[in-house]
């Protein structure tokens, strides 16, 4: 497999050194965002369209960003997602800032070539509803919609919200000094509650919930509050029904239908990148295939179906052998590019969206938070990034534990404390330029290594009798596969064919009119031949919109 990038990675190096990118070092708010998205329409008209796909239950709009030249439907294209979950708010400055670097650059000669050749769609927050919860007032990690829901199943909706009984605008935690509780001071960071290990003889000294009120006196607190359905568990892959904030049935929000309508309209994408908790760039994914000899039924585009499949119901499950290969690929350039390491292991949710781009769209998806902590192993996550946040004088992360009067335990001692929301997920507002410039090197470099379609080899012989063979290879010069392994069985994955036009008086006497051309691996090729009769010229075409279609005139005399 070929790994050169086409475009040099110093003229990167000269791209991000000049990029202006989040200016004031300041997280966007929706309305923010949404007018700099709509600047960037009217700055940029010859390169850049934005759409709005639909309005959240919160009456939001899902905004989209398509940046290109030419037929831009008709040659690849790559999806940039953020908001995949909202108490990721990275992943939409990453996203937006990746529109407004590429057309910042759009006239440069390497970044215009780029965009000839590939078209950006770039949706920079799925998630307004949630990701709104930040800059509110009251703050709380919050990963739902406004759509009303009974969370608790008790027959009655958003009857048990967040209360914040400090007064500080935080949701943090409440503990209770009791001997029935199950939880203690962490050995590793005091501020740290965690469950007592029975195994050690530890014996627990705290209750512990969310800082609220049990308003429905059922013994949990603030299980049922405004919203809602979460983006990243409403869709179909590995869907959870009755489960928690997942929605009513598989993409029952506007946000997620309008999102997956307008990506399965868009058949030439042939990879997307998301941001939000699953992770399979800083840890890539293993294949769980099995044998070469286990027998592969056919499918119906005469394909075999691969082994990596539950064998209770078929359908595949583990991330395909040679998805894998290039899933490494990407991984490693996104450590030598952006510097991250030592990634956690990834949160793994049911009706994702990282898993339905793969599984289900059939493209090759990739996602990250972009921004971690690394945990010593058996550590806790915690501890680990209330050490860094100390050795970066990041004063304002924790609440200090302190004795307050809680109606629901009016005769024992209760505190408020805890690491204050979101800024686990969320880095600090200094280093946002830095991450997006580094995100938009990789994106733009993953890019240059799209599939592209090439003649080679084209010979013509004259047969005698006004006869003429004609052979050709159709060569995939790109690193990316033609379509994900995956998708190579998927309705929603255009086939590659090849075609020919004659001439009137011209006809074939042997090999096919139109004919479907195999998945190519990078590098790979597939040969073709036919016989004609008469002479003239021949017209032959290729590909498909997710490769790119090319077309060559053949002179037969």
């Amino acid at each position: 497999m070929k790994i050169a990038l086409r475009y040099p990675v110093f003229f990167y190096m000269l791209i991000i050194c000049n990029l202006q990118l989040n200016s004031q070092n300041l997280y966007s708010n929706y309305s923010s965002m949404s007018q700099n998205i709509y600047k960037l329409e009217k700055e940029y008209p010859s390169v850049c369209t934005v759409n709005s796909l639909t309005k959240t239950a919160g009456g939001k709009e899902i905004l989209e960003i398509t940046i290109g030249t030419g037929d831009k439907n008709n040659k690849p294209g790559i999806a940039v997602v953020g908001g995949v979950e909202g108490n990721y708010l990275l992943g939409v400055e990453i996203a937006s800032g990746f529109a407004a670097a590429l057309l910042k650059e759009s006239d440069s000669p390497d970044i215009k070539s780029l965009l000839d050749k590939v078209t950006f769609y770039i949706l920079p927050n799925v998630s307004p509803d949630a990701t709104e919860q930040f800059f509110s007032k009251l703050k709380y990690e919050r990963n739902v919609n406004c759509r009303s829901t009974d969370d608790d199943r008790d027959f009655v909706s958003d009857e048990d919200p967040f209360e914040d009984l400090n007064n500080d605008g935080y949701i943090t935690l409440i503990r209770v000094t009791d001997p029935t509780g199950s939880f203690v001071e962490s050995n590793e960071d005091a501020r740290i509650m965690v469950p007592a290990d029975l195994s050690k003889g530890e014996k627990g000294k705290y209750l512990v919930f969310s800082e609220g009120i049990d308003n429905d006196k059922d013994g949990k607190y603030n299980e049922d509050g405004e919203g809602g359905v979460n983006f990243n568990r409403n869709f179909t892959f590995n869907y959870e029904s009755f489960g928690l904030n997942s929605g009513l049935y598989p993409v029952s929000e506007p946000e997620t239908k309008a999102v997956a309508d307008f990506l399965f309209d868009r058949f030439n994408i042939y990879t997307v990148f998301s941001f939000g908790p699953q992770d399979n760039l800083g840890q890539p994914l293993k294949s769980a295939e099995g044998p070469a000899s286990q027998p592969r039924p056919q499918t119906r585009r005469g394909q075999y179906r691969r082994p990596a499949m539950s064998e209770a119901d078929g359908i595949i499950t583990s991330i395909l052998k040679s998805d894998e290969t290039i899933n490494k690929m990407v991984s490693d350039r996104y450590h030598e590019i952006t510097g991250a390491k030592g990634a956690p292991v990834s949160r793994t949710t049911r009706g994702n969206f990282m898993d339905w781009a793969y599984f289900h769209y059939g493209r090759y998806s990739f996602s990250t938070p972009a921004w971690w902590i690394t945990a010593e192993k058996g550590k806790s996550p915690e501890a680990a990034f209330l050490k860094y946040a100390d050795s970066k004088k990041m004063n304002d992360v924790f609440v200090p534990w302190a004795e307050i009067k809680d109606p629901d335990f009016a005769d024992k001692k209760t505190e408020v404390g805890g690491i204050k929301p979101f800024v686990m997920n969320t880095p600090p507002a200094d280093t946002l330029g830095d991450i997006v410039k580094n995100n938009y090197k990789f994106i733009t470099a993953i890019a240059s290594m799209h599939p592209e379609l090439e003649f080679l080899d084209m010979k013509t012989e004259n047969a005698g009798e006004n006869l003429f063979r004609i052979t050709l290879h159709v060569h995939n010069k790109g690193i990316f596969a033609t379509c994900a392994e995956i998708g190579d069985d998927n309705m929603f994955t255009r086939i590659m064919r090849i075609s020919l036009e004659l001439q009137q008086g011209q006809s074939i006497i042997s090999g096919l009119k139109v004919e479907r051309i195999k998945r190519l691996e990078g590098g790979q090729s597939a040969e073709f031949s036919w016989l004609i009769l008469g002479k003239g010229t021949v017209k032959v075409t290729a590909g498909a919109v997710n490769t790119g279609i090319i077309s060559d005139n053949i002179s037969l005399r």
